[in-house]
Parts: structure tokens; sequence; C-alpha cells
């Protein structure tokens, strides 16, 4: 049921653009799974393109199947993942009156951030965000470009001071990571802080010398 009560935990709105990233998008949808999280997940072209090339998995075009792809993919619970299509204005995500769920936008591209920061509206993704703004919820943008032109600089800006949550894909290395994922892991672990959810990717600041 969306909206309504459910079996979930919580329900997170997951969109993925086209920015280099792919692995954070799909680590980051397999925790929100494992910790019970509903999933209202949205896709741009640009990021199926990136996903063919970083990936290999083969993304269904049309939103049931790729619903039905997650679901088997991510082992999740029938209705845990719900995927919305990128011109579906009944979407729960497209209204103030929705669901007052947090949203993910990762990775954000440069050219979703410059929609984002200035309203544009122009697809359900930047619609939703749009929402999150006005509704004072939980917006979390992952940029993943380098480097930073002044006018990605003054969007990121801007949109801070809207309310929202820039956290770059800037991996750190304290962890003592040995292979990519963990680099990976790092930065979803980030993003599932700022979601105030526990994850055991990373140790936290302090944790590994107690």
């Amino acid at each position: 049921m969306i909206g309504g009560m459910s079996e979930f935990s919580q329900t997170v709105t997951l969109a993925v653009t086209g920015a280099s990233g792919a692995p954070y998008a799909l680590t980051l949808m397999r925790q929100l799974v494992q910790a019970g999280v509903r999933v209202w997940f949205m896709i741009s072209p640009a990021a199926r393109v990136v996903f063919g090339e970083e990936t290999t998995l083969k993304l269904p075009p049309k939103p049931a199947d790729l619903e039905r792809f997650w679901i088997q993919e991510m082992g999740a619970k029938p209705g845990q993942i719900k995927v919305f299509a990128e011109s579906q204005w009944t979407a729960p995500v497209a209204s103030g009156s929705g669901a007052p769920v947090p949203m993910v936008v990762c990775p954000c591209s440069t050219g979703s951030l410059s929609a984002i920061a200035s309203g544009a509206s122009n697809n359900l993704i930047e619609r939703a965000a749009d929402v999150a703004l006005k509704e004072r919820r939980p917006l979390i943008l992952v940029p993943r470009e380098a480097p930073y032109s002044a006018v990605h600089l003054e969007n990121m800006l801007k949109l801070t001071q809207m309310g929202a949550v820039i956290l770059p894909a800037s991996p750190g290395f304290y962890h003592q990571p040995s292979e990519i994922q963990d680099l990976v892991d790092f930065v979803v672990a980030r993003i599932l802080g700022q979601l105030r959810l526990d994850q055991d990717l990373v140790p936290r600041w302090g944790e590994r010398h107690e």
C-alpha cells in the first residue's frame, strides 16, 4: 500500500541520475532493502547509459519489468521496491500531499543538481526533489564530478541554504580500504547515517579504537 500503513520500517525515495557512480546506487539500494526499508525508485535515461558502462546489469526499459528485476536482484520482499516512470505524475513523490519520506539522489549529476536548484521540475526526479525542498523533508544529493566549476559550487551552496544535504561521493581512507567496494561502502555508510539508519559497512570514527 503506497503512502499508508505497511510492513516496512520506513520508506526512502532513491533517484539515480547520470553521473558516474552506479555501484553507490546499487550498494545503497541493497542496504536499504536489508534494513527493511521500502524503496521508491526512479532512474533517468542518462543513468541507464551509465549503468550499462559501469555494471553488467541489463535494466529492463519498462517500470513494471524493472520493478520485478530489482526485487529479484536485491532479494526484496513483494512490494518493497516500487519503480516510478520519468513522467508518472500520479506518483506520491510528485505532490506535497504524498507521504513525507526522505529522498536521496545517488549519484546526482551536475545537470540534475542545476535543475533541482532552479526548481525546473521537468521530470519526476526533479519534481520529487522540489517537493522535498518545499516540504522541508530530508533531501540528500550525492554529486560525483571533478573538478567542480563555479556553477556547480554555486548550485551546491544554493541547495544547502535551501536545506538539502550535499554529500559528495568522496570516500575516506581511515577505515583502511583493501578493495574498491570498501570505498563504495564508505560513501554509502555516510548516506545511511544521514538517513538515521544503522549500518555495519564501515566503523564510525572512534569505533576502531574502542
